[in-house]
């Protein structure tokens, strides 16, 4: 098999990077070298690559899926938004712009170009290429700058499956629109569509399916099913849950509650994903100081505006409810960001360019935003255990007390610091480290004075896997993949037009 395929949506979340995910897991299942592909992605969910270059946490898991190590050619372009309505412009894993909606038109020719040649590269190394679109295709008022969804499609002449959210309502609307609204030359490369998060009678939907292909001249190739749980590295804030659930029942006789505080900002919220995992461990999501108060352990995340966010914090009260959680002796983490918000002072030139603020003052450390991001895949230990992780900061961190979180083997200080129950790091995903997640939890439990039991057993990977094998049956069990693997190995079908009902 040899070829490639684009899955746009009706909408943002509408579940296209779960398709392109269930379909690179698939694809790699039956022995068929696949990679993914995201032209940009508008994301603060990010990751390092081995050789430290940066891109959208969500092409990371669909690597993961095809059984392969993510590198940049996977996201070119990926946009950070930021404060002051502007985003920072990453190119090929590395930080090259700061740039508003309107000034990111004139990038376009330099981004283009960047993305048509990562996909004739990875297409040059992989027997098939999934590509995943932005948004939806229809975005009609930014048409001539796209350069994600049929711009890419009509450039390298990728058929493509729209895929659309029943769970939402308005489904066929959505569908029949999307085609609808695009030019002639783009609707000839709309080969099909895929009905996502479907509960009920597949029978009730039949006369849909079968009007909304005889309106558009496409068909449907698939419908899958309602499933929970399917959160692990979701590409934005879109898809948050309110509530992770309860990965299985506590083995001790109690819970153990995490609330993570929905910064307006927040990124690399995926750090938690691996707290979800765990036997008797309930995530939640937290924005008041109500929701922090009752909490075993709060965790303040990463954000890619941190001043703003902290002063987002102070006009909430959430700063006097961590204040009370610290001096209660109560557990509270701060991962990148959050870690430098729990600081003494913050001295921003370059991301709000404030200059000095004053952090929550709950860590002995201070803060100095540089120029230059850092962008690294640390490795360290805590407590005797290995630790493997990443960073992407701005915020240069200078400890005055308390004590390290990671050390090399010889216990020197590389990241993180410890002050009575609030630790903080710079280091994104850490807690998928399953020995320090572990010691970390029994000894937030013994804080909180819970009787919580560490699972001896819980794997991350193994979690991670067990989702990614779900999407790859979702989409073995419910997309008519021959149809789909001619897509992929032909391109679009010759003369599909489309003729509005009446005309």
């Amino acid at each position: 098999m040899n070829g490639a395929l684009l899955v746009a949506g009706t909408t943002s979340d509408a579940g296209k990077s779960v398709l392109v995910a269930g379909l690179c897991r698939r694809l790699a299942r039956e022995g068929v070298k696949v990679a993914p592909f995201k032209a940009q992605n508008m994301s603060l969910n990010s990751m390092v690559t081995a050789d430290g270059a940066e891109i959208g946490r969500a092409q990371a898991m669909q690597a993961a899926a095809a059984g392969i190590a993510p590198e940049a050619a996977m996201n070119p372009v990926l946009l950070k938004p930021g404060a002051r309505m502007s985003s920072q412009v990453v190119l090929l894993g590395r930080p090259v712009a700061e740039v508003s909606a309107l000034d990111y038109r004139d990038l376009k020719p330099r981004l283009f170009d960047a993305v048509l040649d990562s996909l004739a590269d990875l297409r040059a190394r992989f027997d098939v290429v999934v590509c995943e679109g932005a948004g939806s295709p229809t975005e009609i008022n930014l048409r001539d700058r796209d350069i994600t969804n049929m711009g890419l499609a009509r450039a390298a002449n990728l058929p493509v499956l729209v895929v659309g959210d029943i769970d939402r309502g308005g489904v066929f609307a959505h569908l029949f629109g999307t085609l609808a609204l695009l030019s002639p030359e783009d609707q000839a490369l709309i080969c099909g569509f895929v009905v996502n998060k479907f509960r009920g009678d597949a029978k009730l939907l039949a006369p849909g399916l079968d009007r909304i292909s005889a309106l558009t001249g496409r068909p449907v190739l698939g419908v899958l099913p309602y499933l929970t749980g399917l959160w692990l590295d979701v590409e934005d804030s879109l898809a948050l849950e309110a509530d992770r659930g309860v990965a299985a029942p506590p083995l001790g006789e109690d819970i153990l509650r995490v609330a993570v505080v929905r910064l307006p900002r927040i990124s690399n919220f995926t750090d938690i994903d691996a707290l979800s995992v765990e036997p008797g461990v309930v995530v939640r999501f937290a924005s008041t100081p109500a929701e922090l108060a009752d909490a075993d352990l709060v965790v303040v995340p990463g954000t890619r505006a941190t001043v703003e966010d902290l002063a987002w914090l102070r006009e909430r009260g959430l700063d006097t409810a961590l204040a009370r959680r610290a001096a209660a002796g109560r557990p509270t983490l701060g991962i990148c960001g959050g870690y430098q918000m729990l600081g003494r002072e913050i001295d921003d030139a370059h991301e709000s360019r404030l200059g000095r603020v004053a952090g929550l003052g709950l860590l002995p450390v201070r803060v100095v935003f540089a120029a230059d991001k850092t962008l690294a895949r640390p490795a360290g230990f805590a407590g005797g255990a290995p630790v493997s992780a990443y960073e992407i900061h701005h915020g240069i961190v200078t400890v005055e007390g308390g004590a390290p979180l990671f050390t090399d083997p010889d216990g020197v200080p590389l990241d993180g610091c410890r002050d009575g129950a609030v630790w903080g790091t710079l280091w994104h995903g850490a807690l998928e480290n399953d020995a320090f997640r572990r010691a970390f939890l029994a000894e937030v439990a013994a804080v909180a004075g819970r009787r919580f039991t560490v699972s001896p057993d819980t794997s991350f990977e193994a979690a991670r896997q067990a989702r990614l094998d779900a999407l790859g049956d979702l989409v073995a069990d419910h997309l008519d993949n021959a149809a789909v693997d001619r897509l992929i190995t032909q391109g679009a079908p010759a003369g599909l037009r489309f003729v509005p009902p009446g005309v």
